[in-house]
């Protein structure tokens, strides 16, 4: 559905996209995902029109784009700030594009009422100011005005972060049910780990102008690719060379001393796995404990590591800070990285100590 081939996006003497190779398939919801300045919206923009390539071609559909202006590209956006017009009525903003397109008042009208109500906007509403609508009801205006054109794709520029929390949970739901009932191909840009995890299909992930990998959520999450990755997405410890020795000492593993290691933190537990999984028990002294409703979040140091994990409210043990423990760690479970490159070790690689 949609081909960036060997895309370089060039900014005077920056460059802010060296070489960008992606494929999104029809129907899919794609997250480019990654810290600010990392090229994921320069991307989503060159998609869209906005920005020309120094080198390389867009494709949508089989057809090449490159040259094409945005409005020729089939391509509905929704930005960061909605980019709604405060002077106009709900049903002006929506219908703004057809205007534009010159569409007969009596189809658009049609176009206006069908889209407003499959996107959950009344009657009442389509004739408010857009000032008087929730935060809420202006993304879905912003999302029926990119739909009501019938565009191939839909692009959505980070628009959940204005948002406060609550209602950034409950709306990014809101947009996968959208999506899904559109069955409509579209490229989500984002910064927030947990939306991309929970919305996407698939997730790119960006660092300084480069995809470090794309993937699932889940194979992304607990096969992270480089370290930049699993640092980015998750919350992981940092696993001592001692602490891997005592991990090998104890179960034999033969994992790498010299790699850097890395432990999510619903890996470890205070308790053997319910499951009966063969794990390593560690011994370590709680240096923390922070109530946080249904879980405690705990941090124990065992063999020069402070280990971050999470312990359920109502079930498992409970240690006070400053009290001995032990810590289980199931050894397939530990990430590794190359000291040099931070891309993943291979498990054939791992047999390897320190010097």
């Amino acid at each position: 559905m949609i081909r960036l081939d060997n895309i370089e996006v060039t900014f005077g003497d920056f460059t802010a996209i060296p070489n960008l190779d992606l494929h999104v398939r029809p129907g899919e919801f794609f997250t480019l995902l990654g810290p600010s300045g990392c090229g994921k919206t320069t991307a989503l923009r060159t998609l869209a029109g906005f920005i020309e390539p120094s080198k390389g071609s867009v494709h949508v559909d089989g057809k090449n784009v490159t040259k094409l202006p945005s409005d020729k590209r089939q391509v509905g956006m929704v930005f960061q700030n909605y980019a709604l017009f405060p002077s106009m009525s709900v049903w002006e903003n929506i219908a703004f594009g057809l205007r534009v397109r010159k569409e007969k008042s009596a189809e658009s009208d049609r176009l206006v009422r069908d889209i407003a109500h499959r996107v959950e906007l009344s009657d009442e509403q389509l004739h408010k100011n857009v000032a008087e609508l929730s935060g809420g009801q202006q993304q879905r205006v912003a999302v029926a005005r990119a739909l009501v054109l019938k565009p191939k794709i839909l692009l959505l520029d980070e628009p959940l972060s204005n948002l406060d929390a609550k209602l950034r949970h409950q709306l990014r739901q809101q947009l996968k049910d959208l999506q899904s009932e559109f069955g409509i191909t579209t490229v989500y840009v984002t910064h927030d780990q947990d939306e991309a995890l929970a919305m996407s299909d698939r997730v790119a992930v960006f660092n300084k102008g480069v995809v470090e990998q794309v993937g699932t959520p889940q194979s992304i999450y607990d096969q992270a690719a480089t370290e930049f990755v699993c640092n980015f997405i998750g919350d992981s410890s940092a696993l001592t060379p001692e602490f891997m020795a005592e991990v090998n000492r104890i179960s034999g593993a033969g994992l790498s001393l010299a790699a850097n290691s890395y432990l999510r933190v619903e890996k470890a537990s205070l308790t053997p796995p319910a499951d009966g999984s063969a794990a390593v028990g560690l011994s370590g002294k709680v240096v923390s404990r922070t109530y946080h409703g249904l879980h405690s979040r705990y941090v124990v140091r065992s063999h020069g590591a402070e280990i971050r994990l999470l312990v359920r409210e109502d079930g498992g043990v409970h240690p006070e800070a400053g009290t001995a423990t032990t810590l289980y760690v199931q050894p397939g479970h530990i990430l590794q990285y190359h000291a040099d490159s931070g891309k993943a070790l291979d498990r054939l690689d791992q047999a390897v100590s320190l010097p």
